[in-house]
C-alpha cells in the first residue's frame, strides 16, 4: 500500500495530534458507551456536560486561570470576536486602543471602528516586520481596552512579553499561539483564541474574560455574542459546536500528558530555532523578513533567493516539498513566499525532516 503519511505545516486549520485523531476515530460511532456518536449527542445531556466541564477544567489547569475569570466556548471564530469585543467592552461613545502589527489586528481595528473611536497606537505601515518599542506607543489612558494580537500568522510577528498598559485592560487575540507557552492570564482583561491552530479543529472559539468586564454589552449586541449570557448559561445558551469542543478537550488532555504549557514552550522554542538557524546560516539563500526580536515561534515566513523571492525557486521548493510529503508550505497570498507553521502538534522530529530538506534544497540550487 502506498504511504500516504504527510506532514501538515498548514497555518490553520492545522495538524491535530495523532493520538487525538485515533481516539476520535475509535469513539466516532459509539461515544463512550452511549450508543450514539458524539456528533449526535444532545448538548443538554449529562454525557456532554461532562465533556464541556472537563474541557474547561483542563484549560483552567493548563493556563492557571484565576477564579475571577470566566471561560466561554463561543462560535464565530476570531473574526466573530472582532465585533464581540467592542460590543461588550467598548463604552458607548468611547474609544479603544488598537496595536496593529499585522493583517489580523488590522482587520480587528477596522471592525471596531463600527462601534466607537479606534486609536491606532503605532503608525500604520505597509510592511509588518516588527513591533515598535513600547516607548513609541501612543496609548490613550481613557481607552476601554488595549487590543493586541499575540502572534500574527500571516506576517510571522509575535510578542515575547506583555506590554504595560497602565491599568487599561488588555484584550489579546491568542488564536495562533495559545498553550504554546505559559501565560500570566491575570495580566489580561480578555483572551480569545480560535481552536483550529493549536488546540483542535475549527468551530469553537475560547474566550477567557475577567468577571468585571462582563455585563456591559451594547443593547444591540446579538444575544449569542453577549458574554454575560454565554457565561450565565455555561456556554450552552444555544447549541454549541459540540464536536469541536470534544476534540479540543482531548487536545487539552494531550497537552497535559506532554508536560503542559511549559513543555510546549520548550518544544516551540527548539523547533523554531532549528528553522531560523537554517535561514540565518544560508548566506542569503533563505530570507526571513521579520526583525529577530519579534520573530514568531509558530509561523515562519521566508523568501528564497532574495529579499523579494525568486518565483521559480519558490515554485520548485513547494513542488519538491510536496514530493517529500510536506504539505501547505505556501505563504499567504498577500505576502507570497514560503511559510512553515510549527504549532503544538508538529513534532521536533517532523521539524528536523523539514530542516534537512531545506538544507538539501539549498545545496542543490544555491549559486
Amino acid at each position: 500500500m502506498e504511504n500516504t503519511k504527510v506532514i501538515n505545516f498548514a497555518p490553520g486549520p492545522a495538524k491535530v495530534p495523532e493520538q487525538v485523531l485515533q481516539k476520535a476515530q475509535e469513539e466516532l460511532i459509539n461515544f463512550r458507551g452511549t450508543g450514539v456518536s458524539i456528533m449526535e449527542l444532545s448538548h443538554r445531556s449529562a454525557d456532554f456536560a461532562k465533556v464541556i466541564n472537563e474541557a474547561e477544567q483542563n484549560l483552567r489547569l493548563l493556563l492557571n486561570i484565576p477564579d475571577n475569570y470566566k471561560v466561554l466556548f463561543m462560535q464565530g471564530g476570531g473574526t466573530g470576536q472582532f465585533a464581540s469585543v467592542p460590543m461588550n467592552l467598548m463604552k458607548e461613545g468611547g474609544c479603544a486602543d488598537y496595536v496593529v502589527t499585522g493583517s489580523w489586528s488590522a482587520k480587528a481595528a477596522i471592525e471596531a471602528e463600527k462601534y466607537g473611536t479606534v486609536n491606532y497606537v503605532i503608525p500604520k505601515t505597509k510592511k509588518y516586520t516588527s513591533i515598535p518599542d513600547y516607548s513609541q506607543w501612543n496609548l490613550n489612558p481613557k481607552a476601554s481596552y488595549v487590543y493586541m494580537c499575540a502572534n500574527e500568522t500571516i506576517h510571522g510577528v509575535e510578542y515575547h512579553d506583555i506590554p504595560d498598559t497602565k491599568g487599561v485592560p488588555i484584550v489579546c487575540d491568542m488564536s495562533s499561539n495559545i498553550l504554546s507557552k505559559e501565560v500570566d492570564v491575570s495580566k489580561f482583561g480578555l483572551i480569545y483564541a480560535g481552536a483550529q491552530k493549536n488546540v483542535g479543529c475549527a468551530g469553537v472559539t475560547i474566550v477567557i474574560v475577567r468577571e468585571d468586564l462582563i455585563g456591559h454589552a451594547r443593547p444591540y449586541c446579538p444575544v449569542v455574542m453577549d458574554y454575560k449570557v454565554t457565561a450565565g448559561m455555561n456556554s450552552l445558551y444555544n447549541t454549541p459546536p459540540t464536536y469541536s469542543i470534544y476534540i479540543m478537550g482531548m487536545v487539552f488532555e494531550w497537552i497535559k500528558s506532554m508536560g503542559g504549557a511549559k513543555n510546549m514552550s520548550e518544544r516551540s522554542a527548539l523547533k523554531a530555532s532549528m528553522v531560523y538557524n537554517v535561514i540565518d546560516k544560508s548566506d542569503g539563500f533563505y530570507v526571513a523578513p521579520v526583525c529577530k526580536k519579534d520573530r514568531s515561534r509558530m509561523n515562519i515566513p521566508f523568501r528564497i533567493g532574495s529579499d523579494n523571492g525568486d518565483e521559480e525557486l519558490e515554485k520548485k521548493f513547494l513542488k519538491e516539498a510536496a514530493e517529500h510529503k510536506f504539505m501547505y508550505l505556501k505563504g499567504h497570498r498577500s505576502v507570497g513566499g514560503i511559510r512553515a507553521s510549527l504549532y503544538n502538534a508538529i513534532s521536533v522530529e517532523e521539524t528536523e525532516q523539514l530542516v534537512a530538506f531545506m538544507k538539501e534544497f539549498q545545496q542543490n540550487y544555491s549559486k
